[in-house]
């Protein structure tokens, strides 16, 4: 029997093909709609994004979350917590204590440090990214972690003086300075060379520019600065001289790939067996480099450790997870100015890293280093 032009081809389950047109009539009114199905994952195997859409429903597809896990990968729009053993060993978290999560992200560590408070003490917990806290909050609410516990703000965590000056000191205090997962995987957001999106790298998209403008009125030597100074590029002239090639040919590079393409071109002078894993390490250099300047990441750094001495009670206990050089080594000094100064009564002397069986569980987190202080009694 042949199909009526207003009902729309149906699938063997019933259910309209993707894409179909729908023809409906309403009071009279012809009305046609484009039926849309969910993008579900293609064969066994999802490759993008928004294939993977049980990954981001670790509630409903826990299986496929841990499969996903046990193979050593990041389940998408999910993030795995780092160091958390070490991280409340250190802490020595109490019941009705008063803590700070200086960088919320999906809400794994400050899952934990609540659950130590047991229900007494509050926590704050600081993001500046306005799609994730939105989610992180209402992840938290749904584990039972609801305001008369937990205080969420949307504020740089260089601010810890205006969270402090609301809250009181603070007895343990956790900074993660790394990109969460979830913003890395998601191609919308532009941290990630491997997958087309704009090349944006902003934590908060509301905010600045996105690297793509930062990248338009750039010369060769304030681009090669930015690589060698913020990621220790190698061949930090070469990129920024092709980058600038681009802009003078009015070739502007907008999108993740198109900075990757300029990445490869630049670097075409290596040997061919040699060329695959050089880029992909400068990609990963250069687009550390880009997310660190335009969300200003070393100057945010600076003004929380200046601050952090002030928001710190009594014997109040610090740690900060750091993920490049740059990092570290800023945190290392502070501490030991800090120490010096009779701020901090005792600091790390050598960083912690995360063991290997986390590293084999989450290869994230090999990059990691741990260190802690103690504020004084003074």
């Amino acid at each position: 029997m042949e199909n009526d032009e207003k009902t729309p081809r149906m699938t063997e389950r019933g259910k309209c093909a993707a894409g179909d047109e729908i023809s409906l009539e309403i009071n009279g009114t012809q009305q046609t709609t484009v039926h849309k199905r969910r993008v579900r994952y293609s064969g066994t195997h999802p490759r993008t994004f928004q294939e993977k859409y049980k990954e981001q429903n670790p509630e409903k597809y826990g299986d496929t979350v841990e499969k996903v896990i046990r193979k050593g990968s990041t389940p998408a729009g999910m993030h795995i917590s780092i160091c958390v053993k070490e991280i409340l060993d250190f802490l020595q978290i109490q019941p009705g204590q008063k803590g700070l999560d200086a960088t919320l992200g999906y809400g794994g560590h400050t899952t934990e440090m609540l659950k130590c408070l047991r229900g007494q003490g509050h926590m704050y917990a600081l993001d500046v990214d306005p799609i994730e806290i939105k989610k992180t909050k209402k992840r938290l609410e749904e584990r039972g972690f609801g305001e008369d516990i937990l205080t969420i703000r949307q504020i740089n965590f260089a601010d810890i003086d205006l969270v402090s000056a609301e809250a009181g000191k603070f007895d343990f205090v956790l900074a993660d300075l790394g990109v969460s997962s979830m913003q890395i995987d998601n191609p919308e957001r532009g941290f990630t060379y491997k997958f087309e999106g704009p090349l944006d790298l902003r934590l908060n998209p509301e905010k600045g520019i996105s690297a793509s403008e930062r990248l338009r009125d750039i010369s060769v030597e304030e681009l090669a600065g930015m690589f060698e100074e913020n990621s220790d590029e190698p061949y930090a002239q070469e990129i920024a001289r092709e980058v600038v090639r681009r802009n003078r040919k009015r070739e502007y590079i907008e999108t993740t790939i198109q900075l990757k393409e300029a990445i490869e071109r630049a670097l075409s002078f290596i040997p061919e067996k040699e060329r695959k894993e050089a880029v992909k390490k400068s990609c990963q250099r250069c687009f550390q480099a880009l997310r660190i300047d335009v969300n200003n990441e070393f100057e945010v750094l600076y003004s929380f450790l200046e601050k952090l001495p002030g928001v710190l009670a009594p014997g109040g206990r610090v740690a900060i997870l750091t993920f490049h050089s740059g990092e570290d080594r800023l945190v290392k000094r502070f501490f030991k100015d800090g120490k010096k100064q009779g701020l901090y009564c005792e600091i790390s002397e050598e960083v912690i890293r995360p063991s290997a069986e986390e590293c084999a569980r989450n290869p994230r987190a090999r990059s990691t280093k741990m260190r802690w202080a103690v504020r004084s009694d003074a």
